[in-house]
């Protein structure tokens, strides 16, 4: 399994070990995911926010591109992809957290034409300040040898609107006052340092995934609603993998930052 798997990649070589991590995260109020294509939440937090939404947390998502490159069909309807991916990351988000189900925002960025600009900076971190999100999740901008540019860009704007959304002479233009969170998530970890139990609430997570039909063939190696048993039982031995250190029969893994 490579640098490169969505969401949820094997623990990297040398990192501390799983003892010493901590683990299960005080449930927040609310919670914004942000990914950079439609099933990048999913992929790397879906048990995790399942878990909080079925504890009262509200769950926001923001995802950074349109999804139009999500396709191996060379002639698909492109317009219509955008449009489909949309409803399939709506019908996820309400899949994973029920009643607690917030937002979901769109960026509506280019698939694979993601920047960390001062513009999406500003846009990212006043739907921060909007929203108000105790925790935000999202990629691990440092994870080592990955390959899709979204996914690294996706990672360095979460940060850095983090940033700008706490200092309040960031993007004075937004009248909205600042806005802290009281820590930050990422999955595809290049160091991992913080475990969640997800034993509970891999259906919700595997049940989200297979909302975004679109992308049963070109991500889940699934070309019909049959082959999808093998992509679940991927992500079940996967998630097993990652939990077995700790006593968890399915874990997600992240790399937590709290001094923010």
């Amino acid at each position: 399994m490579s640098a490169s798997e969505p969401g949820q990649p094997p623990v990297p070589a040398g990192v501390t070990h799983p003892s010493a991590w901590s683990r299960e995260l005080e449930v927040p109020g609310s919670a914004l995911a942000i990914g950079a294509h439609p099933d990048d939440v999913e992929f790397g937090a879906g048990g995790t926010l399942a878990k909080w939404a079925a504890a009262g947390c509200v769950v926001h998502h923001l995802v950074c591109t349109d999804g139009s490159k999500g396709t191996w069909d060379v002639d698909a309807d492109l317009p219509a992809l955008i449009a489909r991916r949309q409803d399939e990351q709506r019908k996820a988000a309400r899949r994973l957290a029920g009643q607690n189900a917030g937002q979901v925002r769109f960026l509506g960025v280019a698939d694979g034409h993601l920047e960390d600009t001062m513009e999406l900076r500003s846009e990212m971190a006043r739907v921060i300040r909007e929203l108000q999100p105790e925790v935000v999740l999202g990629h691990d901008p440092w994870k080592r040898y990955r390959l899709h540019p979204d996914h690294r860009a996706a990672g360095f704007l979460t940060c850095d609107a983090v940033v700008a959304a706490r200092d309040p002479h960031f993007f004075p233009d937004h009248g909205l006052e600042a806005h802290r969170p009281r820590s930050i998530l990422l999955w595809e970890a290049d160091e991992p340092n913080h475990v969640e139990n997800v034993s509970a609430t891999l259906p919700a997570k595997l049940d989200a995934l297979d909302a975004h039909e679109s992308q049963f063939e070109s991500t889940m190696k699934a070309s019909h609603h049959a082959d999808l048993d093998a992509f679940h039982d991927r992500i079940t031995r996967r998630l097993a993998t990652l939990g077995e250190p700790h006593g968890y029969a399915a874990a997600e893994i992240f790399h937590l930052i709290v001094d923010v």
